[in-house]
């Protein structure tokens, strides 16, 4: 039917109203520090056809509710929950990851969904936080639960409840976090009930087919039309599993833009590695990839024409049509087969999104942001100062990619709206103090657009406690593009300049600290984009004087020899001059188009590159 443009503007807009009104329910009326205070959940809407209308943020998916219930079996006043990796259709990656779905309805049939999926602090395992690094099996990761009926009509499952709550270490959050999230979700199906109500169904649904239509012509229009036709390869890595020693876990991508129908991308993961024996798997190959062709479709926005325009593209379901994905058969990182453990995938997603941005990257002159890694997962648990037992998590992010008109950003976090745990909070309820939190200097990749710092954060210990960790590029850092420089890996150091300094392993379950023993956490630094010799000496100047750049570093990587105080530096012209001559004149003649710092050679039996860092 012909639908009113301007009546497609106000559902657009009234739907984004109610997935923000949705998300600040929650985050007011939720319990857990990874809920409330680290905002780790997102909420989407979804139509009848199960497409995902929203693009503020990604959500998992309503295919495996209507696999197991079929929509004419729903009534008001339901919610649906799951958590079962295996059985979510792709939509979700790990067992804390708790989802709950409420259909709409209209005239007594179901019209919409709306959905809501957070990391909960624990929902059992082999270790508390329900992130066992050492892990070999799904069923030492905690509780799996496959779709059922949470809520029938408006009266919660109390029996169901008694279950999760009793395998969780933290059941009191637990149970707040799933009424927070099912009332919230029952909130948004009221909100969306009365817009069919006052626009009616057929011309509601209409606005949603005219909403994914747009986005499926602006993105093939503005952004696919960018890439030249052709296949394009890169992979990149993952570096250990937690249960083998570190290796070189490969994630592949070729790309091909097709040039038909007004162009399509196909990504072929053909040359994934096996399935690892640790918790690194992430299950891809469900729904056609659907969950990960919305996952990784973001990235496509950096080759819009500005950054302004780029924040203006949503991604909903209207991609969907542009990509098709291949997958290589069961058994590889993205194909893992039941029981593998996946509590980990994060390895493995975030790097695709590395993955597909490097291998645009190849396609587009390198018009594209070097890599970062944004998420990880530290804390300690013990017992607190009145004996009660605790656990604190906490999802720290690191520096972005440097970009070809603009440095990264420091300390970001890929999960919208997330953020670091405030310290008045963490210090009023567990038993540390927080001495410092702030910028990693040196951390992010020199280049002529500098990639964005991560975090360091100091925490000391008041009581005996257990320090956990789940982290990635420990060993490999976020590679540098076009000239750029890797960044500075993730590292944790216990009691640093004390009698007992030690390194954890980026994979820890339970590294012990006495009380009065510090932790150092440093995050990663994004890459860098561009010849760093070529930085203005300004940029460098700059830095040093907002302490993100050394002085050493300013001479190490960037060629530039600064004298006087920190707060007013200036350069040695002479001898910066010299010295960036010479540093160019001892480069290799042949330098690959990507940086992947110096771990790359202790994985990869000494090679500097792999041979599709090259053009």
């Amino acid at each position: 039917m012909t639908v009113d443009p301007i009546l497609v503007e106000i559902v657009e807009g009234y739907l984004t109203s109610v997935e923000k009104e949705v998300e600040t329910a929650i985050g007011r009326t939720s319990r857990s520090p990874m809920i409330r205070d680290a905002h780790d959940y997102r909420a989407g809407i979804h139509d009848r056809r199960l497409r995902k209308l929203t693009g503020r943020s990604y959500s998992a998916l309503v295919n495996p509710v209507v696999r197991d219930y079929p929509i004419e079996t729903m009534r008001p006043g339901d919610v649906f929950f799951h958590n079962d990796v295996y059985l979510s259709e792709g939509g979700i990656g790990h067992l804390p990851d708790l989802c709950v779905t409420a259909p709409v309805f209209h005239e007594g049939e179901v019209v919409a969904f709306v959905q809501a999926f957070g990391h909960h602090d624990d929902i059992g395992g082999t270790v508390p936080g329900s992130m066992p690094s050492h892990a070999t099996s799904v069923f030492e990761e905690g509780l799996m639960v496959p779709p059922i009926r949470l809520w029938d009509q408006g009266v919660p499952n109390e029996a169901a409840l008694k279950i999760m709550t009793r395998n969780s270490r933290m059941p009191e959050s637990l149970a707040a976090d799933l009424d927070a999230e099912c009332a919230a979700c029952l909130m948004g199906a009221r909100r969306l009930a009365e817009l069919f109500g006052r626009y009616g169904r057929s011309e509601v649904e209409a606005c949603f087919d005219a909403i994914l239509d747009k986005t499926t012509e602006t993105f093939r229009r503005e952004i696919l039309a960018k890439i030249p036709a052709g296949s394009y390869v890169w992979e990149d890595y993952a570096e250990h599993d937690g249960v083998d020693e570190p290796r070189l876990h490969t994630q592949r991508i070729t790309l091909t833009k097709i040039d038909d129908d007004g162009g399509r991308l196909v990504i072929d993961f053909t040359g994934t590695g096996p399935q690892a024996r640790g918790p690194i798997n992430h299950c891809g190959d469900y729904a056609d990839g659907a969950f990960l062709k919305k996952w990784l479709a973001p990235i496509l926005r950096n080759l819009a024409d500005s950054p302004e325009r780029m924040a203006e593209l949503e991604v909903n379901e209207g991609v969907v049509p542009l990509i098709e994905m291949r997958f290589p058969p069961p058994g590889t990182l993205l194909t893992p087969v039941f029981p593998a453990p996946t509590n980990a995938r994060t390895f493995v997603i975030l790097r695709l999104l590395g993955v597909l941005a490097g291998v645009l990257a190849k396609a587009v002159d390198g018009r594209m942001p070097a890599d970062q890694e944004t998420i990880r997962y530290t804390g300690v648990y013990g017992d607190d100062l009145d004996g009660r037992p605790y656990l604190m998590r906490e999802v720290l992010g690191g520096g972005s990619g440097g970009r070809y008109y603009a440095d990264g950003e420091d300390t970001i976090h890929v999960v919208p709206d997330s953020r670091n745990l405030p310290t008045e909070f963490s210090e009023a309820r567990f038993p540390f103090v927080v001495e410092r939190l702030g910028l990693a200097a040196d951390s992010g990749g020199p280049g002529r657009f500098r990639g964005g710092l991560g975090y360091e954060k100091h925490i000391r210990m008041l009581r005996d406690a257990h320090f956990m960790s789940i982290a990635d590029r420990s060993i490999l850092s976020c590679w540098g593009v076009r000239g750029g420089r890797a960044g500075r890996p993730f590292s944790v150091t216990i009691d640093p300049g004390g009698p007992g300094e030690r390194t954890v392993d980026a994979l820890a379950d339970a590294e012990p600290v006495r009380a009065g023993e510090a932790i150092r956490i440093r995050t990663t630094g994004g890459g860098g984009w561009g010849d760093p010799l070529d930085r203005p000496v300004e940029d460098v100047l700059r830095d040093v004087r907002w302490r993100k750049v050394s002085p050493d570093g300013a001479r190490s990587d960037y060629g530039v020899v600064v004298r006087g105080p920190l707060d007013d530096p200036v350069a040695d012209e002479g001898a910066t001059a010299a010295l960036r001559a010479d540093l160019r004149a001892a480069r290799p003649a042949d330098e690959p188009f990507f940086d992947r710092g110096p771990g790359y050679a202790r994985l990869s039996g000494g090679a500097a590159a792999a041979p599709v860092d090259h053009l």
